[in-house]
C-alpha cells in the first residue's frame, strides 16, 4: 500500500521552530512535484509551499521568509523548516507528491495523513 509518511509536528510556542518531513514508502522510481498544504477545521486546505523535481520553490505569502521547503532526491524525502512560528500557523499539515513506482507508466498524486502543528501564544 502506498503511503506518504509525515513526521515532525507538535506543540511549540510562538516564535519557535519545527521541522516537518515526508517520504513515500516502497520502491519509488521517481517523484515529481511535492508540496506541503495545511488545513484548519472548517476551512479549505491551502498550499503552504511547493517544490518541483528541479528544485524550484513557491510559497504562500503568509509564510514567505519564515518557512523553507527542501527535498532530498536521493532519499525521496521532502522537508519543511518552519521558523518564527505564529499562532495562525496552527493547522494540520499535509504532504502531497506525484509519485511513480517501478512498473508504473505515470505519476500518481498522493496525500499524507497529516500532522498537527499547534503554536501557542
Amino acid at each position: 500500500q502506498v503511503q506518504l509518511v509525515e513526521s515532525g509536528g507538535g506543540l511549540v510556542q510562538a516564535g519557535g521552530s519545527l521541522r516537518l518531513s515526508c517520504a513515500p514508502s516502497g520502491r519509488v522510481f521517481s517523484i515529481g512535484a511535492m508540496g506541503w498544504y495545511r488545513q484548519v477545521s472548517g476551512k479549505q486546505r491551502e498550499l503552504v509551499a511547493g517544490i518541483t523535481s528541479g528544485g524550484s520553490t513557491n510559497y504562500a505569502d503568509s509564510v514567505k521568509g519564515r518557512f523553507t521547503i527542501s527535498r532530498d532526491n536521493a532519499k525521496n524525502a521532502m522537508n519543511l523548516q518552519m521558523n518564527s512560528l505564529k499562532p495562525e500557523d496552527t493547522a494540520v499539515y499535509y504532504c502531497n507528491a506525484d509519485i511513480r513506482y517501478y512498473g508504473w507508466s505515470s505519476n500518481v498524486n498522493y496525500w499524507g495523513r497529516g500532522t498537527q502543528v499547534t503554536v501557542s501564544s
